[in-house]
């Protein structure tokens, strides 16, 4: 192909033929690590957008590097060795093998057109990238947008245009419809070859098919889009499922001594503790509230899930809690009747929880619970878990019947419900241990809030699983 410098201009010398068989080496080595990792994310979960888009940058990169492994042989085989010139005169070197289909070498293609004679040299791949057949003959500038998309027409038209009337090197890309209907995209570079008084005498372009590429690309660019909408999206419902348990969950976070109870009131402090391992809420709550009678109610529970359905069911079941205990049902009754509202609700779930009625004329705790951790009970310095009533989780099975208990309480008796995401799962049998051990500090403590900072103390950097409530009543003294 002629160039579009002056003839007398010296050529540039062609690299080093050991560099050039470095640098292929090094671009192997590196597609193979990609193609290792690309393996790696070939058994990837379908539905988790951040790992697709991963093996698409995988995909792409691979891509890449191949082509540039081609580019670096196509460089290296085109350049002379001494084993060119030890061929018997009059006998021809081996014939170079055609490129597999779908290589680079046959997906590269050159184009000359000619304005002084009208004449049109296409390479044999050109013809081959736009799928017609040699005896055909080359298409001229006039022509060639008839195989164009017509949205990009214009484009190649503008650059043909700035080549031979301004000259300008062309550089862009369009895609070309085929014989067979498919479509391919094209990158097209040139300039313009001027004759001795510097007028334009003919135009050259090379010409890629960048199909390949450019899909990847496309792939890459539409999974991060996904991942970004996911991601927005799971941002969304989290603000949501903050505001929902905000909503429901009482609004003090500090101690909550109940009004006119007198000596035997009781002081409360709770504590919500989110995942350390999920940015979704779950259904976990805590409760303490003055009942019309005198006696307070005293919750604490989880649903399975996390986001907006968990927490919208946890503040259906909650409101309910709180109106059947205004209303005076027992707790036991008040676990059947949770336990049939999570039957008969759109999206059936699973629960535990704990409901006590504390009353403080007696100082008589009276509680059920529904395959939830026991509460525990602390005095004089030692603590245990209180003998549990039967029940079984909510929401897995029908006409059930829940048992509940009665204990009476003594002056700074110190009482503690919690769910069971207060570490890491694999220690959840360890927790009951661990917080009755803080027995003897909770002795030394004089409020709620005091007893509550102590269990924040033991568990509050613990990386866990899930949510955690935490809620401590101590009886006044």
């Amino acid at each position: 192909m002629p160039s579009h410098l002056f003839a007398d201009r010296p050529a540039p010398q062609p690299p080093e033929r050991d560099a050039v068989e470095a640098l292929i080496n090094r671009t192997r080595l590196l597609r193979g690590d990609v193609d290792a990792v690309r393996r790696d994310t070939s058994v990837i979960d379908e539905d988790d957008p951040r790992l697709r888009w991963q093996r698409a940058l995988c995909e792409l990169a691979v891509h890449q590097l191949d082509d540039l492994g081609e580019h670096l042989g196509q460089l290296r085989d085109g350049i002379s060795t001494p084993a060119d010139a030890a061929h018997p005169a009059g006998t021809a070197p081996p014939s170079t093998p055609e490129p597999p289909a779908g290589s680079l070498l046959s997906r590269v293609g050159s184009a000359e057109w000619n304005l002084l004679t009208d004449e049109v040299s296409w390479s044999d791949e050109l013809y081959q990238i736009f799928g017609r057949e040699p005896g055909t003959g080359a298409l001229s500038l006039d022509q060639l947008p008839s195989l164009l998309l017509a949205e990009d027409q214009p484009l190649l038209t503008s650059m043909v245009t700035d080549c031979l009337v301004d000259g300008r090197p062309m550089d862009g890309e369009f895609r070309i419809l085929l014989p067979d209907g498919s479509i391919r995209t094209l990158h097209m570079m040139g300039e313009p070859v001027l004759d001795s008084d510097g007028c334009t005498a003919s135009m050259w372009a090379v010409l890629r098919d960048v199909s390949r590429l450019r899909r990847s690309q496309h792939l890459v660019g539409r999974t991060r889009e996904t991942l970004r909408s996911r991601e927005e999206m799971a941002l969304a419902e989290h603000r949501v499922a903050v505001e929902f348990q905000e909503a429901v969950l009482p609004p003090w976070r500090g101690s909550l001594p109940v009004p006119g109870r007198g000596a035997e009131g009781l002081d409360i402090a709770a504590h919500y503790q989110p995942s350390g391992s999920s940015d979704l809420i779950g259904g976990d709550w805590y409760d303490a509230l003055p009942l019309p009678d005198g006696r307070t109610l005293l919750t604490v529970g989880d649903l399975t899930g996390h986001g907006v359905p968990a927490t919208s069911a946890m503040a259906m079941l909650l409101g309910a809690l709180r109106g059947m205990a205004v209303a005076g049902i027992a707790p036991g009754a008040v676990m059947g009747h949770l336990n049939q509202l999570i039957e008969c609700s759109a999206q059936p779930a699973l629960g535990t929880a704990v409901c006590c009625r504390f009353d403080p004329s007696t100082r008589t705790l009276t509680w059920a619970q529904a395959g939830h951790p026991a509460p525990l009970l602390f005095r004089d310095g030692v603590g245990w878990p209180l003998p549990e009533p039967d029940g079984v989780l909510l929401g897995a099975a029908s006409g059930v019947s829940y048992e509940q208990d009665q204990v009476v309480l003594l002056p700074g008796d110190v009482l503690l419900l919690h769910t069971d995401g207060l570490t890491r799962r694999s220690d959840r049998r360890a927790v009951p241990e661990t917080l009755l051990g803080l027995a003897p500090r909770f002795a030394q403590a004089h409020t709620a809030q005091d007893c509550l900072r102590i269990v924040i103390e033991e568990f509050g950097s613990t990386e866990r699983l899930d949510d955690a409530c935490v809620l401590v009543a101590r009886v006044g003294a």
